[in-house]
């Protein structure tokens, strides 16, 4: 009797027999992202130099001729039968819906920070994103978030100012960071 169950269990959890259409859509994502960037790297001007023998477009039509090798091998495993095994995090519920106010809040916190990026400047449209961010997935301890939030803004303002010499907006705070 047990063997019957063990039987059973082992074939629910096989993979569905035939091929899943679905998956050839990826192939055809990842192709078409390959056509762009190898389109968009043979408009790059072929400047070599003797510090820079390679180039500056083979790089780009490398990363598309790699994705377009990706796309083809992807597609002959997709048609022996190959399938990508489902999500099995360990403490989701795939059984429930999705949590829309949850996304919806995080759409909000984004464009918030999009729209006020340039007016306010990052370490205030940055440290409202990292609240609106905790806010949105729970976290109800709002002094001790906007603080965080604050410290986090200002350590990557002056992380890509200093380290990577690229200056985020300081939008109203210019003059004062």
């Amino acid at each position: 009797m047990s063997s019957q169950i063990d039987e059973r269990s082992v074939e629910d959890a096989r993979p569905p027999q035939g091929k899943d259409r679905a998956q050839y859509g990826v192939c055809a994502f990842l192709v078409l992202v390959g056509t762009a960037v190898i389109v968009d790297g043979l408009g790059i001007p072929h400047v070599t130099s003797s510090t820079d023998p390679v180039g500056s477009r083979t790089v780009p039509v490398l990363l598309g001729v790699l994705l377009l090798v990706v796309a083809l091998l992807y597609a002959v495993d997709v048609a022996r039968g190959g399938h990508g095994e489902p999500e099995a995090g360990e403490d989701v519920d795939l059984t429930q819906g999705t949590d829309w106010r949850t996304v919806l809040l995080l759409i909000g916190a984004f464009v918030v920070n999009a729209v006020l990026i340039e007016r306010l400047g990052w370490v205030i449209s940055g440290a409202l994103l990292f609240w609106g961010t905790a806010f949105a997935l729970g976290n109800r301890h709002y002094v001790r978030n906007l603080l965080i939030a604050v410290t986090l803004s200002l350590i990557t303002f002056y992380a890509f100012a200093i380290g990577l010499g690229v200056n985020l907006p300081a939008g109203v705070l210019q003059g004062i960071l």
